[in-house]
């Protein structure tokens, strides 16, 4: 599907961002075609990803979405996630979920190899180290559950902030632990999920810096109603709107 010496990345958007942060996806497709000879498609077909579906044992609609998605991303050179949690759902549980389909378990695991989460793709892919934006701002970084250890991305979005001009970042200590969003796992277990997401906030706040980062806007929810009942002054952002230089909008959870 390769158009001269251009090459077609399929964006998978994400419910959260298409509902809750719509700045998220014009940031990746700008930083995509920044990075390279690529040019980005938003497939109309695409919805969800299946995970919740997936993570509560409805197999029968996860299965319908994953066979949905496959087919409507196959034909791109890459897929790109702006969130580790639905690039992981793609690439690790989608081959095990199709496995027994004859029809879809080749082509679930060739969409497998080339579904990335949106800093890896820059960095790992990519190889680019183009960031020209600006955030004088301390900031401090959360890694998600899903692409830390689904995707194993952690150096990426660090060697992308590195290059941001005037941006002070603070390592977040004991920031391997989940923020306690886990999709369906809040709902079900909300008082474990408060706990949680009280002491990942008491370590963003430890930090000293003004703003917490991420890349997957179900922790950047989780996290950012947390800090504004807390009454934190810490705005929450994601990676991808500092790194394309569109971090001036309001903060996440603002006016929510």
């Amino acid at each position: 599907m390769s158009a001269g010496l251009r090459q077609q990345v399929g964006l998978f958007v994400t419910c959260l961002v298409d509902l809750y942060r719509p700045t998220v996806g014009f940031a990746a497709i700008a930083l995509i075609e920044r990075s390279g000879p690529y040019t980005v498609v938003v497939p109309e077909a695409q919805t969800c990803c299946g995970q919740p579906g997936y993570n509560s044992g409805d197999r029968e609609s996860a299965l319908a979405i994953a066979r949905q998605v496959v087919a409507a991303f196959e034909g791109f050179d890459y897929v790109v996630a702006p969130s580790g949690s639905c690039g992981g759902m793609i690439k690790t549980h989608y081959p095990e979920l199709l496995a027994g389909d004859p029809a879809y378990a080749a082509r679930a695991r060739k969409l497998a190899d080339k579904t990335y989460e949106l800093t890896q793709f820059l960095r790992d892919v990519a190889h680019w180290d183009g960031v020209t934006a600006a955030f004088a701002t301390s900031v401090t970084y959360h890694d998600s559950c899903s692409a830390l250890r689904e995707l194993q991305v952690r150096r990426q979005p660090r060697e992308l902030l590195a290059k941001v001009r005037g941006l002070s970042f603070k390592e977040l200590p004991n920031g391997e632990p989940c923020c306690g969003f886990g999709g369906t796992f809040c709902v079900k277990f909300p008082d474990i999920s408060n706990r949680m997401v009280e002491d990942k906030v008491a370590n963003i706040e430890a930090t000293g810096a003004d703003v917490v980062l991420a890349a997957d806007m179900g922790c950047l929810l989780n996290i950012a109603g947390k800090l504004k009942r807390a009454g934190s002054k810490v705005e929450a952002r994601h990676v991808a709107e500092v790194l394309a230089g569109m971090a001036d909008d309001a903060a996440i959870g603002e006016g929510q």
